[in-house]
């Protein structure tokens, strides 16, 4: 399997897990110590800076995000890698288009993500 391939495997992976709704599959993607900034973050736990730090965090927030939009459903456009980081380029929410930047620590776990919307 080539690195784009595995790219492209792990990124509808991921989608999948998020299209499913199920929190924990969600977050078997994720490191314990994730650093989340998501706008949302902003408007959905009034965090000014839009981070969110540690998984049981960011566990409460993926709950309440899942509970407002349960039509959410993520479609992968393009994955586009780098070195120890990948960016997922996707139809999101609400009509959105989304470009998650998605940080890997040393045990292939995301450690760092940050997401852009093309209109809040």
């Amino acid at each position: 399997m080539t690195h784009n391939e595995q790219v492209l495997r792990f990124a509808q992976g991921w989608i999948d897990a998020w299209n499913s709704h199920d929190i924990d599959r969600i977050l078997e993607f994720y490191a314990d110590d994730l650093e989340l900034t998501t706008p949302y973050a902003v408007s959905l736990l009034n965090i000014p800076t839009g981070t969110i730090k540690g998984k049981e965090t960011i566990r409460n927030f993926m709950q309440k995000a899942l509970r407002l939009l349960p039509q959410l459903r993520y479609e992968l456009i393009e994955v586009l890698s780098s070195v120890n980081s990948i960016s997922i380029y996707h139809n999101s929410i609400l009509g959105k288009r989304s470009v998650e930047v998605l940080f890997f620590n040393g045990n292939g776990k995301i450690s760092k993500s940050i997401t852009h919307y093309n209109s809040l």
